[in-house]
C-alpha cells in the first residue's frame, strides 16, 4: 500500500494580485462585461495555481513581462504582469487589443512600470 502524505503548507500556498496602481484597477475593471468575467476567472486561477498558467491563459513576453490573455464576444483584452517574490502578481496594464500584434505603446508602458517596480 502506497501512503501518501499532503503536505499542509500547500492548501495554504496562494498568489496574491495587486494593480500597479489605482489607475490600472480602474482600466482592467472597466473592460466590457465578457472579457472582464474572462479576466476573473483566469485571475482565481492565478491565485490558486500561480502566475504559470500558459497557454492560452497566460503568456511570457519576455524581459519578466507576462500577459493575462482574455477573450469575451466583445473582443480581446490583455493584462500585463510581472510577478515578484512572496507568489505576488502585479498587473501593470491593462487593454482591449484591437489588432493582431500586442501594441508598442502598451508594452513600452508595461515596461517602464516593470523597471519601477523590481
Amino acid at each position: 500500500m502506497l501512503k501518501v502524505i499532503i503536505n499542509d503548507n500547500f492548501k495554504s500556498m496562494k498568489w496574491e494580485i495587486v494593480f500597479f496602481s489605482e489607475k490600472v484597477s480602474k482600466e482592467t475593471m472597466k473592460f466590457p462585461k465578457g472579457i472582464l468575467a474572462d479576466f476573473l476567472h483566469i485571475a482565481e486561477m492565478i491565485e490558486s495555481f500561480g502566475s504559470s498558467l500558459g497557454m492560452p491563459y497566460t503568456r511570457a513576453m519576455g524581459g519578466g513581462l507576462f500577459e493575462i490573455r482574455t477573450k469575451g464576444k466583445e473582443g480581446i483584452g490583455r493584462s500585463l504582469f510581472c510577478t515578484v517574490k512572496d507568489q505576488k502578481v502585479i498587473i501593470l496594464h491593462s487593454f482591449v487589443k484591437k489588432t493582431n500584434k500586442t501594441p508598442k505603446q502598451d508594452l513600452e508602458i508595461a515596461r517602464k512600470r516593470l523597471k519601477e517596480v523590481q
